[in-house]
Protein backbone atom coordinates (compact mmCIF):
# COMPACT_ATOMS: atom_id res chain seq x y z
CA UNK A 1 0.00 0.00 0.00
CA UNK A 2 1.56 3.37 -0.75
CA UNK A 3 1.45 6.00 1.99
CA UNK A 4 0.20 9.61 1.61
CA UNK A 5 4.31 10.91 1.79
CA UNK A 6 4.60 8.21 -1.09
CA UNK A 7 2.27 9.47 -3.07
CA UNK A 8 3.53 13.07 -2.72
CA UNK A 9 7.17 12.17 -3.27
CA UNK A 10 5.62 9.81 -6.73
CA UNK A 11 3.69 13.18 -7.94
CA UNK A 12 6.78 15.32 -7.36
CA UNK A 13 9.26 13.05 -8.81
CA UNK A 14 6.99 12.36 -11.97
CA UNK A 15 6.65 16.35 -12.52
CA UNK A 16 10.37 16.54 -12.09
CA UNK A 17 10.95 13.78 -14.98
CA UNK A 18 7.88 15.66 -17.62
CA UNK A 19 10.29 18.38 -17.11
CA UNK A 20 13.72 17.19 -16.90
CA UNK A 21 12.42 14.43 -19.95
CA UNK A 22 10.85 17.33 -22.55
CA UNK A 23 14.07 17.71 -24.59
CA UNK A 24 13.95 13.67 -24.88
CA UNK A 25 10.34 14.15 -26.32
CA UNK A 26 11.85 16.09 -29.23
CA UNK A 27 13.73 12.99 -30.67
CA UNK A 28 12.07 10.98 -33.01
CA UNK A 29 10.42 7.93 -31.52
CA UNK A 30 10.70 9.34 -28.11
CA UNK A 31 6.76 9.39 -26.08
CA UNK A 32 4.91 8.82 -23.36
CA UNK A 33 3.92 5.14 -22.11
CA UNK A 34 2.76 3.23 -19.41
CA UNK A 35 4.48 0.89 -17.79
CA UNK A 36 3.88 -0.72 -13.88
CA UNK A 37 0.54 0.89 -13.59
CA UNK A 38 2.39 4.60 -14.48
CA UNK A 39 3.69 6.69 -17.42
CA UNK A 40 7.30 6.50 -18.50
CA UNK A 41 9.69 7.39 -21.30
CA UNK A 42 9.80 5.21 -24.07
CA UNK A 43 11.41 4.66 -27.02
CA UNK A 44 9.57 2.87 -30.20
CA UNK A 45 7.15 1.78 -27.23
CA UNK A 46 10.00 0.36 -24.92
CA UNK A 47 10.00 2.43 -21.87
CA UNK A 48 13.29 3.46 -19.84
CA UNK A 49 12.49 5.96 -17.28
CA UNK A 50 9.68 5.78 -15.41
CA UNK A 51 8.78 7.28 -11.37
CA UNK A 52 8.36 4.69 -8.63
CA UNK A 53 5.00 4.52 -7.05
CA UNK A 54 7.08 6.11 -3.93
CA UNK A 55 8.78 8.39 -6.00
CA UNK A 56 12.31 8.80 -7.19
CA UNK A 57 13.65 8.06 -10.84
CA UNK A 58 13.77 4.26 -12.39
CA UNK A 59 15.88 3.62 -15.87
CA UNK A 60 16.77 0.82 -17.82
CA UNK A 61 20.49 0.62 -18.17
CA UNK A 62 23.24 -1.94 -19.14
CA UNK A 63 23.76 -4.77 -16.38
CA UNK A 64 27.34 -4.10 -16.13
CA UNK A 65 26.19 -0.13 -15.97
CA UNK A 66 23.43 -0.91 -13.44
CA UNK A 67 26.63 -2.55 -11.61
CA UNK A 68 28.56 0.55 -11.09
CA UNK A 69 25.76 2.58 -10.17
CA UNK A 70 24.97 0.35 -7.26
CA UNK A 71 28.43 -0.27 -6.50
CA UNK A 72 29.16 3.66 -6.19
CA UNK A 73 26.24 4.27 -4.24
CA UNK A 74 24.43 6.89 -6.86
CA UNK A 75 21.53 4.34 -7.31
CA UNK A 76 19.67 1.33 -5.93
CA UNK A 77 18.93 -2.13 -7.91
CA UNK A 78 14.69 -2.14 -8.48
CA UNK A 79 13.22 -5.12 -6.72
CA UNK A 80 10.31 -6.64 -7.84
CA UNK A 81 8.79 -9.91 -6.23
CA UNK A 82 11.70 -9.99 -4.02
CA UNK A 83 13.96 -10.24 -7.00
CA UNK A 84 16.26 -7.51 -8.00
CA UNK A 85 15.94 -6.70 -11.67
CA UNK A 86 19.56 -6.92 -13.22
CA UNK A 87 19.13 -3.70 -16.12
CA UNK A 88 16.34 -1.61 -13.59
CA UNK A 89 18.22 0.70 -10.82
CA UNK A 90 16.34 3.40 -8.70
CA UNK A 91 17.91 6.92 -8.84
CA UNK A 92 16.40 8.61 -5.11
CA UNK A 93 15.12 12.08 -5.50
CA UNK A 94 17.82 13.81 -3.74
CA UNK A 95 20.12 13.33 -6.48
CA UNK A 96 20.90 16.46 -8.24
CA UNK A 97 18.41 17.47 -11.89
CA UNK A 98 22.27 17.24 -13.46
CA UNK A 99 22.46 13.82 -12.25
CA UNK A 100 18.29 12.57 -13.09
CA UNK A 101 19.55 13.57 -16.67
CA UNK A 102 22.80 12.24 -16.90
CA UNK A 103 20.69 8.94 -16.15
CA UNK A 104 17.88 9.69 -18.49
CA UNK A 105 20.20 10.51 -21.02
CA UNK A 106 21.81 6.79 -20.71
CA UNK A 107 18.69 5.41 -20.39
CA UNK A 108 17.71 6.67 -23.88
CA UNK A 109 21.10 5.90 -25.32
CA UNK A 110 20.86 2.24 -24.35
CA UNK A 111 16.81 1.67 -25.30
CA UNK A 112 17.31 3.49 -28.76
CA UNK A 113 20.80 1.09 -29.37
CA UNK A 114 18.83 -1.91 -28.83
CA UNK A 115 14.95 -1.52 -29.54
CA UNK A 116 14.49 -2.33 -33.57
Amino acid sequence: MVTDAEREAADAARARLERLGAPLLERPGVSWGRMFSTEGLGIRGKIFAVVPHAGALMVKVPEARADALVADGSARRMVMREREMREWVVMPDTASDAEWVALLEEAYAYLDAITP
